[in-house]
């Protein structure tokens, strides 16, 4: 997929030498395309990486996007440059007026807090009620799922005994879904996430519906309102490494954290990292692209409600 993101973002150079096709605005512009509109609101402490993990993803199939980076007002990320952020991501406050096509919202390292406790929870609850009436379809990843969940339909999260870490087999609940074609019986996805939601709160909400679960790390995906919310509580796009590295930066900070179950080969940390999840993972992106953004938003923007 071609995708229009800014010009001389880190990222780009960096896909390109995976073969990934990108292209800058300058280009983008010169193309006679209605290009679909993405919003990601990055909660992630290394923006830089979310940023490349995500269009690795939205970047496999032959749609134009238009990739807008958004930031919550007046929060400052700890972890990324602030000369990054303000070249390349632009205030909620800016986007107000605007509609989206799609938009996917991130996870954020928040577990430990209330959703009330977090500093711009204010801001998240406008953004979430925002994309209702601004976004055609909305995917909301671990912790925006969760929060997400809570915010619109009193879904609450519960602390786990002990992190759930690594690579989970799932199955899919509901038969013939377009978010689920091509998916094999079973497939993997990585979780890495210190609290839960329960499907026995979720069956009592006739809006929803669980869509995926996994014997060993519980309910998957949700949705709600006929695809326009995706709520996924597990991280499809993360890159081969990510969950070594957070491993062995909890080893490093001594913190008490067990190895990624079915990550490395054999379950030996000293072995090699097997990728089970990256086919499922393009499926996954690219089937919401098609099915719940390309073929239900209208041709004019302006008509999102």
């Amino acid at each position: 997929m071609p995708l229009k993101l800014p010009h001389n973002l880190p990222a780009i150079e960096a896909l390109k030498n995976e073969n990934i096709f990108v292209m800058d605005d300058d280009r983008a512009n010169s193309q006679d395309i209605r290009p679909l509109q993405i919003a990601i609101l990055n909660l992630m402490p290394l923006k830089e990486r979310t940023e490349m993990d995500l269009i690795r993803l939205l970047s496999n199939t032959p749609l134009q996007l238009d990739i807008t980076f958004v930031k919550v007002p007046g929060h400052e990320s700890k972890n990324t440059s602030t000369e990054h952020i303000e070249r390349f991501y632009t205030s909620f406050e800016e986007l107000i007026d605007r509609k989206f096509d799609g938009m996917i919202i991130t996870g954020a390292p928040l577990e430990h807090l209330d959703f009330e406790d977090v500093t711009y929870w204010p801001w998240i609850q406008r953004i979430f009620d925002w994309t209702r009436t601004h976004v055609t379809s909305t995917m909301y990843i671990c912790w925006a799922s969760q929060a997400a969940l809570y915010h619109f339909y009193d879904i609450p999260k519960y602390k786990l005994p002990q992190k759930m870490f690594g690579i989970f087999k799932h199955h899919s609940l509901v038969e013939n879904s377009p978010i689920f074609r091509g998916f094999d019986d079973v497939f993997y996805v990585p979780h890495s996430r210190h609290t839960e939601i329960k499907s026995e709160d979720i069956a009592k909400v006739k809006d929803l519906t669980i869509m995926a679960e996994s014997w060993e790390s519980g309910v998957y995906m949700v949705m709600a309102r006929d695809g326009r919310e995706i709520f996924v509580t597990g991280h499809s796009e993360y890159a081969p490494d990510t969950l070594d590295t957070e491993y062995k930066r909890d080893l490093g900070k001594g913190l008490p954290i067990q190895p990624p179950v079915n990550y490395y080969k054999d379950n030996d940390p000293e072995q090699e990292i097997i990728v089970r999840w990256r086919s499922t993972a393009n499926l996954f992106f690219s089937n919401w692209l098609n099915y719940y953004v390309y073929q239900k938003t209208p041709f004019d923007i302006n008509e999102i409600n």
